[in-house]
């Protein structure tokens, strides 16, 4: 199925909620269209439309969020805080944020689905891959205003939606878990790819030392490209989106994780792996445009723990699409055979070039 088929099906499926939820959240019943947005692998997203409104809905994946109570109350807690400071002119972005139903609640089930909306913020477009070093220091330098317009907020009072989220010893005990129940008959066909995730346990060790030394933040946790929107008009940051996963964090997470998605001129599931490569001036662009805004407000250790968080975040991506696939594909949507494991083979790519460039990257880091 091509993803037009894709897409068009998805389409299709959702006509009955629309009207539904267009009644939920006052849009009326006539001109009700519907149809999908984004690249998530998690929630499914979908523009809901009339006539005079747009809103964004999403049918909220409770298995990997089961508590959909706690993750819309982080998140309009952030939402309140980054207003109160664009109402200081402390936040430059627009602040995306949820829309209540008619009877004031920000949840609706439907049909044993848990649904919800946000505002839909026009003029502004996504990108999966990163162009240009002037598009990564722009959409870097928007996740650090972000960090830094959260330095002052409790980090402690968002509650934490997915344990261990960053946990790197409990991602490898999930994969030789997978590994040994083998559920789904796939070990044979991914032993390269095992054997190289278990030559890698260093990684834990280096965790282990530095993480004591680092403050606890606010963190927006999947500071991934298309989780950032640029202005149509201008070119420039627009928002900052997708808070599903805002909790108590450290920033070298979210530095490694612009690290990954940012510096390869390829999808993250493209299976080119030749051409999957750390770009040099990319990386650069990330350094230039997070630390900027950070500069007061970040701790020496913390900048120091950002050449780990870089090699964390495209090796621990790659062990969780690794542990999903032999798992039977059931937490990442999946598009085609084989999905998850050309995942996992395209961030250990990554994550190969990135210790093989070590020595440049850390110059470029630490000047």
């Amino acid at each position: 199925m091509s993803k037009y088929e894709q897409l068009q099906e998805i389409t299709m499926t959702y006509q009955e909620q629309a009207l539904v939820l267009s009644n939920q959240y006052g849009l009326g019943q006539t001109g009700i269209s519907i149809k999908p947005i984004g690249s998530g692998h998690i929630n499914t997203t979908l523009l809901l439309s009339s006539p005079e409104k747009h809103l964004v809905v999403q049918k909220l994946n409770t298995q990997v969020f089961p508590d959909s109570q706690a993750l819309v109350s982080n998140a309009r807690k952030i939402e309140k805080h980054l207003t109160k400071k664009a109402q200081k002119n402390a936040y430059d972005l627009d602040v995306i944020k949820h829309v209540a139903t008619q009877d004031e609640t920000h949840l609706v089930r439907l049909n044993g689905d848990t649904w919800r909306a946000l505002e839909f913020i026009g003029g502004s477009y996504s990108e999966d891959v990163v162009e240009s070093s002037e598009k990564a220091k722009i959409a870097a330098g928007a996740f650090g205003q972000f960090a830094k317009a959260l330095n002052d907020f409790e980090a402690d009072s968002l509650k934490t939606v997915i344990p261990d989220f960053h946990n790197l010893a409990m991602r490898v005990n999930a994969l030789e878990e997978a590994v040994s129940a083998d559920k789904v008959a796939r070990v044979n066909t991914c032993a390269a790819e095992i054997e190289f995730c278990q030559q890698q346990r260093q990684l834990l060790d280096e965790i282990a030392d530095i993480v004591p030394d680092l403050p606890v933040r606010a963190c927006h946790n999947d500071t991934k490209i298309n989780n950032m929107l640029f202005c149509k008009k201008s070119d420039q940051a627009k928002a900052v989106i997708d808070l599903d996963t805002c909790m108590p964090g450290y920033w070298m997470f979210d530095f490694g994780d612009m690290v990954r998605t940012f510096c390869s001129p390829e999808a993250e599931d493209s299976t080119n792996l030749d051409k999957v490569k750390v770009r040099e001036h990319i990386f650069a662009s990330i350094v230039e445009g997070y630390v900027e805004p950070l500069k007061n407000v970040l701790s020496e250790k913390e900048k120091q723990s950002f050449w780990l968080g870089a090699k964390v975040m495209s090796f621990m991506i790659g062990v969780r699409f690794l542990t999903d696939y032999l798992d039977g594909d059931n937490y990442f949507t999946i598009h085609r055979d084989n999905h998850n494991l050309d995942r996992a083979r395209n961030q250990f790519a990554l994550y190969k070039d990135l210790l093989k460039k070590e020595q440049t990257l850390k110059e470029i880091l630490f000047k």
